[in-house]
């Protein structure tokens, strides 16, 4: 079964792999983010070692994205066998075994197996993986945190100009909750609520303390 989620998964991952634009969008955000942090050599505050570290891994990272041909998960769609089971995993019982014998055979098959096959249908995403893990974590390093609370269970803010890609927000595993949120250009609302059997999530009644960062490349 963890398998079979495995490989559902690896299909998702395709289909938004398949967007013509991701490739070059990453290569261009790349790029940016060289050229914004190449100008803090100067800064007397910045670790210049530091620096350098992660500019040669933008480098070596951009290089590899750049020299993968062809669309993004290419060598997968060529594979006729995993395309029948792609076609088929989304129907409800379409991957029984008298539909498809040679996928419950490699079900079968011994777990380091399987394991192989999978790290080998994963390598073609590989250069868009390494992308998208250094630009997220750019991003998510970019802010700093403030700590704040949520009154009753809400917190507001107006943003005031404020500009960000990414909202960060970290409370303490005590709270039994979960935020939801939504943001506009004017304003910030996050309610926290938590689920009580089988009714609708309510908004939390007390009052909390968490950290929240804007992030913004």
């Amino acid at each position: 079964m963890e398998h079979h989620s495995a490989l559902v998964t690896i299909f998702e991952i395709l289909e938004v792999a398949s967007r013509a634009d991701l490739k070059s969008d990453l290569l261009l955000e790349l790029e940016r983010q060289k050229q914004s942090l190449d100008a803090l050599r100067e800064n007397p505050s910045i670790s210049l070692p530091l620096l350098q570290d992660v500019l040669v891994n933008i480098d070596q990272i951009a290089t590899r994205l750049f020299q993968s041909s062809g669309k993004v998960g290419q060598e997968l769609r060529e594979n006729d066998w995993l395309m029948a089971i792609k076609q088929r995993i989304s129907i409800p019982g379409g991957v029984c075994e008298f539909d498809l014998p040679s996928y419950h055979f490699w079900l079968q098959k011994n777990a380091p197996q399987r394991q192989q096959d999978l790290k080998t249908w994963l390598q073609p995403f590989e250069p868009i993986t390494e992308a998208v893990n250094i630009v997220l974590k750019l991003l998510r390093q970019s802010g700093k945190k403030n700590a704040v609370v949520a009154r009753q269970g809400i917190f507001q803010q107006t943003m005031t100009g404020k500009v960000a890609q990414m909202i960060r927000i970290e409370l303490s595993s005590d709270y039994i909750c979960v935020p939801e949120i939504s943001a506009n250009k004017y304003a910030l609302n996050i309610r926290f609520t938590h689920q009580e059997g089988k009714q609708r999530p309510k908004v939390v009644e007390t009052d909390f303390a968490f950290d929240l960062t804007f992030c913004n490349l």
